[in-house]
């Protein structure tokens, strides 16, 4: 009987012991490695290649306002392209830092989020709503965050 209880006590703890050591082995597993974003062009390219033709056809929509469905179309995208740019000014390696920049980079999201689905619903007075707020995004990133950015002096007519 005492052999029983004693082979019992010992399968137990064995058990006990191989749960505990799993237990630790998985607690100190790697973790799944994150997906590795790659910047592929630099601050310069990102805005004259995206972020400012996107945000122009935003800030100039009554130039041209879209009458077709293609235009429509058009808009639409542009709107999302500068909503996910945002994201792109967020990427490690880009962010200038984590106060100021990232809430400006949120709102660029926030507005073009909100311009793409304005565009959704061929809501032009919509888009133009938005105007001011980007201009201000845009603005006040430029001055925080770009050399020279309204503290030219002025140019000086020579007579």
């Amino acid at each position: 009987m005492r052999s029983l209880r004693t082979t019992r006590s010992l399968v137990v703890c064995v058990i006990a012991a191989a749960g505990l050591v799993a237990t630790v082995a998985l607690a100190q597993a790697p973790a799944a490695p994150q997906p590795a974003f790659q910047a592929v062009g630099t601050m310069r390219q990102l805005m004259i290649d995206i972020i400012y033709p996107t945000s122009d056809a935003i800030f100039y929509v009554d130039r041209e306002p879209p009458k077709s469905q293609h235009d429509w179309d058009v808009l639409r995208t542009q709107a999302l392209t500068m909503a996910e740019s945002g994201n792109l000014l967020m990427m490690e390696g880009r962010a200038r830092d984590q106060k100021n920049w990232i809430m400006e980079s949120k709102m660029l999201i926030d507005i073009g989020g909100k311009a793409y689905k304005a565009a959704q619903a061929k809501d032009i007075d919509g888009i133009r709503a938005l105007n001011d707020s980007l201009n201000a995004a845009c603005v006040v990133c430029h001055y925080q965050y770009r050399p020279g950015y309204h503290r030219r002096k002025p140019v000086i007519e020579v007579k």
